[in-house]
């Protein structure tokens, strides 16, 4: 077990999976892997010209695939694909396809009227789909010896400013599996951490936020701003990287220092 866990991937050694990986937040987290000489998976739903275009700016190292995570025969054709084109397992999956969602503390349902499916919508995005992708990935990671998950949560879970009262309990739920999946795969070398962001400055899913939130939210934080994309990303690498070989079941809060959890 010693060995597996110094035997860590080097970032540019890896073939990483970035689920929801073309636009918005999961094209920064693409990007960045590709910027420290990963090969990449762009995985999108709907979003091809975005992927395309990520695909062909990477000189060979992305690799653009469209599948909806939800669907378990889609990930796995997707794991598939992604080895057979470039001759290796996926090493690194990192969970942050988001299922139609907006921050709009205006427009968000209320607890009294929001409906179960709406739950049910963000469970299969955030829970079922990282499952998913685990179970299409795993065996690949089992048989180097090493692998990386990590799952993107949010700190409304620690801290429900705006009650996004699906969003928020799919995050926590991710981060339960996250826990008993670091805890399963732990023996095979497999580490599985969450990276939890708060409103980040801007993503499609955060164009719907007014302005004066972000303003009071970086008013809110020790460094007086809204974190981007791009610095997320950076967490995520962390996590990713031989750095953090020994580390497990973690949940590292990316916000500026607006939770302190």
């Amino acid at each position: 077990m010693e060995n597996r866990m110094s035997n860590a991937l080097a970032l540019n050694e890896q073939v990483v999976l970035v689920t929801g990986g073309a636009r918005g937040l999961g094209a920064a987290i693409s990007r960045a892997f590709l910027r420290e000489g990963a090969r990449v998976v762009v995985n999108y739903r709907n979003s091809r010209e975005a992927a395309l275009a990520i695909e062909q700016q990477a000189a060979g190292r992305a690799l653009a695939v469209q599948a909806d995570v939800t669907d378990p025969d889609a990930v796995a054709a997707m794991v598939a694909t992604a080895q057979a084109h470039f001759g290796s397992a996926v090493t690194t999956v990192v969970n942050n396809a988001l299922v139609d969602f907006a921050f709009d503390g205006d427009a968000r349902p209320q607890g009294e009227i929001i409906a179960w499916e709406r739950f049910e919508r963000q469970f299969e995005g955030s829970v079922r789909a990282a499952l998913n992708t685990l179970k299409a990935a795993v065996p690949g990671m089992r048989t180097q010896g090493n692998g990386r998950v990590i799952n993107i949560g949010t700190n409304l879970v620690q801290n429900p400013v705006v009650p996004y009262h699906d969003y928020t309990a799919s995050k926590a739920a991710l981060m339960s599996l996250t826990r008993t999946m670091a805890a399963d795969l732990g023996p095979d070398g497999i580490t599985v951490n969450m990276v939890s962001g708060g409103l980040l400055r801007t993503t499609d899913a955060s164009a719907a936020t007014p302005e004066a939130v972000f303003d009071l939210i970086a008013q809110a934080t020790p460094l007086r701003r809204v974190t981007t994309p791009e610095e997320f990303a950076d967490a995520v690498l962390f996590f990713a990287s031989p750095w953090a070989r020994a580390i497990t079941g973690q949940n590292l809060v990316v916000d500026g220092g607006l939770v302190k959890d």
